[in-house]
């Protein structure tokens, strides 16, 4: 469960320690003694002993020993090193981290940074541009804007992304722990403003526009999302975005559309709960049977990680474990339940380096059953899951899990290809029909490709195409980079009535 840092009985780390290690230690073993933490060192790497999705490659204690890492971090890190995927000769786990609860917060809805991303512009390696801003985040209220140029941040002006410092500057100064950050932006009258933005608490909506275009005969829906927050709580309560959405597919309903397009290029994952309840709206009214299925290690299947006894919750004023749960494959497998009357023919899904898990779950769910096209860049690459392990004031996340669609594809640890690949046109705003991967898929629809007439493309282009662009590799490379610290993830809730 996500949230556990809110629903967690008062276990405190030495009680999780001495029943992990309760017996006397052997040569190589854990010792009960220690500090602090040495012991949550020990905690690491029992969970991932047992629930760790490739726990088959992961050495003894004694080999691996946990209590010699310089720090949390370095050990989880250590952890990614062991299995190897053969496809491209790199460790499979690129997604492990702990987290002091931040992230539990943020897929509850609440964040408390300055509300903006940034990202450069069409392929440029110095048009620094803000590529989304959340209602009512500090950067709103200051009245910033997708599209506005960054052209000074923190006093400098030098922000070419060709330089190593350069990225880790811009990578601290936005999203780092500075609690204010100082711009000049210009916009886009050509006007410019200083601004300066203070971190703050806030209220995420990641539903950050929709709208319905009319295609030649058909209508088209679209909507930006950005983040996948939760659509009920610990105790089965709906949320606010559960009710946006709902309201969301009605309007889209109502208004005749019979293809959509779903812009998920800045969204990184988050409940796996709120991706299938999407892809329930999404899905044609035929569908049925499988929509995914989770597999986790064969200790874990066998309902042998004993470990997870001392994961405990209240659910409903009832004290249950993680040990309590069906993690077989049968118990592990999601069916469709298709939600409303919407009845699409094709869906678009913008994607670009930054789309990652529970937005690929979603993709990955509804290819078997529905045309799909994808626009813009090839995703992250994480076909894996996790829930979070509560190990003293941290929680700590490695995947547990690896999803298959119901035709059992599910590997794609390198990323989804698109169907049109380009640059992601950071100058427009969302909704814009001359916004680049707006209007190829407003184009497809329309005619049934993404060739763009000269007019077209001479009016996406405009002032978005910079003199000298990056490679897309290099591109992704620098999204890569800017990103290493926002979470990407796909997050399993199980409640106790569904165990």
């Amino acid at each position: 469960m996500e949230n556990l840092k809110n629903c967690f009985l008062a276990f405190m780390v030495s009680l999780t320690l001495l029943i992990a290690c309760k017996k006397d230690p052997k040569p190589g073993a854990p010792s009960k003694n220690g500090s602090r933490d040495e012991l949550t060192k020990d905690s690491i790497f029992l969970y991932a002993k047992e629930t760790y999705l490739w726990n088959d490659a992961l050495p003894s204690y004694g080999n691996f020993n946990p209590r010699g890492f310089a720090n949390f971090d370095a050990e989880v890190d250590a952890l990614g090193n062991y299995k190897i995927n053969p496809a491209t000769g790199k460790p499979y786990d690129k997604y492990s981290f702990i987290d002091d609860g931040t992230i539990s917060d943020e897929l509850n809805g609440v964040s408390g940074d300055f509300g903006f991303g940034v990202f450069y512009n069409s392929g440029s390696s110095t048009d620094l541009r803000i590529n989304y801003v959340y209602a009512g985040s500090p950067a709103a209220v200051k009245g910033l804007k997708r599209g506005d140029q960054i052209v000074k941040l923190n006093g400098r002006t030098d922000l070419d992304n060709q330089s190593n410092g350069t990225i880790n500057f811009v990578v601290d100064a936005i999203y780092g722990s500075k609690e204010t950050v100082n711009l000049t932006v210009k916009k886009a009258d050509g006007s410019t403003a200083d601004v300066s933005i203070n971190r703050a608490t806030y209220s995420i909506d990641p539903i950050l526009y929709r709208n319905v275009y009319t295609a030649g005969t058909k209508k088209v829906g679209y909507f930006v999302f950005n983040s996948f927050l939760r659509i009920s709580s610990d105790n089965n309560a709906p949320t606010a975005l559960k009710a946006k959405l709902d309201e969301l597919f009605a309007y889209f309903q109502s208004q005749g559309v019979t293809e959509v397009i779903v812009d998920l290029r800045y969204n990184g994952g988050g409940s796996v709960e709120t991706a299938d309840y999407i892809v329930n709206y999404l899905a044609p009214t035929s569908t049925n049977g499988v929509m995914h299925v989770d597999h986790y290690n064969q200790l874990m299947q066998q309902h042998k990680a004993t470990i997870l006894k001392n994961q405990k919750f209240k659910y409903n004023g009832q004290t249950y474990s993680f040990f309590d749960f069906d993690f077989s494959t049968q118990g592990s497998t999601s069916n469709f339940e298709k939600k409303g009357s919407l009845n699409l023919s094709r869906i678009y899904f913008i994607v670009t380096r930054s789309t990652a898990s529970a937005s690929e779950l979603v993709i990955n769910c509804l290819k078997p059953v529905i045309d799909v096209k994808l626009i813009g860049n090839t995703t992250y690459g994480k076909p894996v899951g996790f829930f979070a392990l509560h190990i003293d004031k941290y929680d700590l996340y490695i995947p547990q899990f690896q999803t298959k669609n119901r035709n059992g594809e599910g590997d794609y640890f390198t990323g989804m290809s698109v169907d049109k690949s380009d640059y992601d046109d950071v100058s427009k705003d969302f909704g814009d029909p001359a916004e680049r991967y707006l209007a190829y898929a407003l184009n497809y629809a329309e005619k049934g490709n993404f060739i763009l007439t000269a007019s077209q493309s001479a009016r996406i282009s405009g002032l978005a195409m910079p003199s000298k662009r990056m490679s897309i590799e290099e591109d992704r490379r620098v999204i890569r980079e800017l990103e290493r610290t926002k979470f990407k993830g796909m997050i399993k809730t199980r409640k106790p009535e569904n165990k």
